[in-house]
């Protein structure tokens, strides 16, 4: 069995993918290995995977960029619905508002008050253009009403030392990236993107009771491409629901800051359906403050 990685090796969903790829296979009775095909923001592995035969032999290990890639391209290769089958739901993960501590904001209300009285004048950083921090952060501020600018880095690292820094005022970013701060006196974690508290974080409140309608997560799970049989779906969804009840397992998804959420097959596909149209907002809210 093939687990195809859209991203190159050592990313964030390959270090995901590991906690649990060879376990499945022995589920299985098979082995299973992952196959890193990084490229145009995960468009060519992903591509590969809805070409391939659909006899549950190979999968794609994605999450909820899989339908932002195809969003933002004016051209994707693939139709992320019609062209997948909901396998396995792994679980999901949040993002978190954070602010430099040199912003005089204590809770998000306080910074989106300090925000509006102040427009044009705070930034915030990103793991780049089109990135999940940059679309949870752009959303964020479409939203609330904000008029900030963005500073656009190539990862979560580097977005997170720029407002270390109080160079950047802002971010939105990962839970896993977020967690380390939390007793950082330089940084202040102001807000989950969930729509409740997150396992990780449950000292800290949702964005979205200070600004309605906002949320912001990502799932991770393994499709197949169409047409794969359902008896097929069905065995590989079961081995893995058993192993989200595993210590080891779930252990290991703690610390990658994910909850397991394991779905029937059926319910990961409406999650992914609802996920697309949740998605389409928020890119088209972008689109308005770019």
């Amino acid at each position: 069995m093939r687990i195809v990685v859209p991203f190159a090796a050592g990313g964030a969903r390959e270090v995901l993918a590991r906690t649990f790829y060879s376990e499945l296979g022995a589920a299985l009775g098979v082995t299973a290995i992952i196959d890193n095909r990084p490229g145009a923001g995960g468009a060519i592995g992903t591509a590969s995977v809805a070409k391939a035969a659909p006899d549950g032999q190979t999968l794609i290990f994605a999450a909820s960029s899989h339908n932002v890639t195809a969003l933002l391209g004016a051209n994707p290769p693939y139709d992320p619905i019609k062209d997948f089958a909901g396998v396995a739901n792994i679980g999901a993960q949040s993002y978190v508002l954070m602010a430099s501590a040199a912003v005089p904001a204590k809770t998000v209300a306080e910074f989106v008050e300090y925000a509006r009285a102040n427009p044009g004048k705070l930034n915030y950083a990103s793991a780049g253009h089109g990135s999940s921090s940059h679309l949870a952060m752009a959303y964020f501020a479409s939203l609330a009403g904000l008029d900030m600018m963005h500073i656009p880095f190539k990862s979560t690292a580097d977005a997170n030392n720029d407002v270390l820094a109080a160079r950047s005022h802002a971010a939105i970013v990962p839970n896993v990236g977020a967690i380390p701060f939390a007793k950082d006196e330089r940084i202040r974690l102001l807000g989950v993107t969930s729509a409740k508290r997150s396992a990780f974080l449950s000292g800290v409140p949702p964005v979205a009771e200070s600004v309605p309608g906002y949320r912001f997560d990502s799932w991770f799970g393994l499709l197949a491409p169409a047409r794969t049989p359902k008896p097929v779906i069905a065995r590989i969804n079961a081995a893995a629901a058993k192993l989200l009840r595993d210590p080891v397992i779930l252990a290991r998804l703690a610390t990658q800051g994910v909850e397991p959420r394991p779905l029937s097959p059926e319910a990961f596909d409406r999650l992914i359906r609802e996920d697309y149209d949740d998605m389409a907002r928020v890119v088209k809210a972008v689109g308005r403050i770019e």
